[in-house]
């Protein structure tokens, strides 16, 4: 029998339960998902009314997970029958802003923005806000302040960065061990952290670490890398980390899976093995990941689910083309992915 791909299996679990897909976060910052922005994007067809220019600001396309994002997001925006303009940050705020003045110029319907710098959505809205032209935030979370300063044009459609990390602690305590691989009653770990700015590297860093000790583990961080996402930079810096602290290390923590495969790199280059004698993950389900989990190379990894994601994105700026009620925020649910069920997320 053929496998199912990794886009296929997410993209049927949104037609099947978009619903379930635009879930609530506990947290008291969110509100409930809109019974509205149900519906899948990629059948609505028949739904649009009418066309629309939507702009699209992505931070950086080189970004691995921003390109499965806006390629689904495209598609999705597409199939209403919008005009769809994606533009390139270039992960360099000046250039966002630039970019963001034209489409103002322009004047497009709706902006679809994925700041470069969250600590500029302010500036962002400020910017906006004199036309009237809706914002939908993606992947990037704002202050709640900031939607607030917009009301009724501002949402954010993203997964609480907090539920990843917290995936990943538990990744660690469901191996046999508990990340304790040397049995002395402490974890010892290095973490790979992302943008410093972005709530995504903070929240991860931060919840991975309190999964562990909420079920009484005793941690030591040897060390916290910068390395701002980026493979190259990882693999260098664990690779500096094994000649540093070698045994010692017992996990190590990845906010994506760029910086995890790199970690992967240098791990197995200093002769150590993923599941033996050391742990690791990461987060995104990127294909690469996915498959290292497969092979035992990876201990796991926690899926950010770009499609059901670009579809809530795409819903959110339909109904603000439709001039419907639209919610602050819409959420979707990471999953953890393990060898287990590693199989469907390829």
């Amino acid at each position: 029998m053929k496998m199912i791909s990794r886009r296929d299996f997410l993209k049927a679990s949104a037609v099947v339960g978009a619903s379930a897909a635009l879930t609530a976060c506990g947290s008291s910052s969110s509100s409930t998902a809109a019974s509205t922005a149900a519906s899948t994007a990629a059948s609505t067809n028949a739904a649009a009314s009418g066309s629309a220019n939507i702009g699209v600001c992505i931070y950086q396309f080189a970004d691995n997970f921003m390109t499965l994002y806006r390629t689904d997001l495209d598609e999705y925006l597409k199939d209403m029958g919008y005009n769809v303009t994606i533009v390139d940050g270039k992960n360099d705020q000046n250039t966002q802003t630039e970019q963001i003045n034209t489409f103002l110029q322009q004047g497009v319907d709706v902006l679809v923005i994925n700041p470069v710098q969250t600590t500029s959505a302010q500036t962002i809205v400020d910017t906006i806000s004199p036309s009237g032209t809706p914002i939908v935030f993606i992947n990037r979370e704002p202050a709640k302040e900031v939607l607030d300063s917009y009301p009724e044009k501002c949402c954010y459609v993203g997964a609480d960065a907090r539920q990843s990390g917290t995936y990943q602690g538990e990744l660690i305590l469901e191996t046999e061990t508990k990340g304790d691989l040397n049995g002395d009653g402490k974890v010892t770990y290095i973490m790979c952290k992302g943008d410093p700015e972005n709530i995504d590297a903070q929240y991860r860093t931060e919840y991975s670490i309190k999964a562990l000790t909420d079920a009484g583990m005793e941690v030591e961080c040897l060390y916290e890398y910068l390395d701002n996402w980026d493979q190259t930079l990882a693999q260098q810096d664990v690779a500096n980390a094994l000649a540093q602290y070698g045994d010692q290390i017992e996990v190590v923590f990845c906010n994506n899976d760029a910086m995890a495969m790199g970690a992967l790199q240098s791990i197995e280059q200093a002769g150590r093995t993923v599941g033996k004698d050391i742990y690791l993950v990461g987060v995104d389900a990127l294909a690469e990941a996915v498959q290292a989990v497969i092979d035992g190379r990876l201990t796991g990894t926690v899926l950010n689910d770009d499609v059901n994601q670009a579809t809530a994105a795409a819903e959110a700026t339909k109904l603000y083309v439709e001039g419907q009620p639209v919610e602050q925020y819409y959420w979707v649910d990471y999953v953890k992915v393990t060898p287990e069920n590693a199989a469907n997320y390829l």
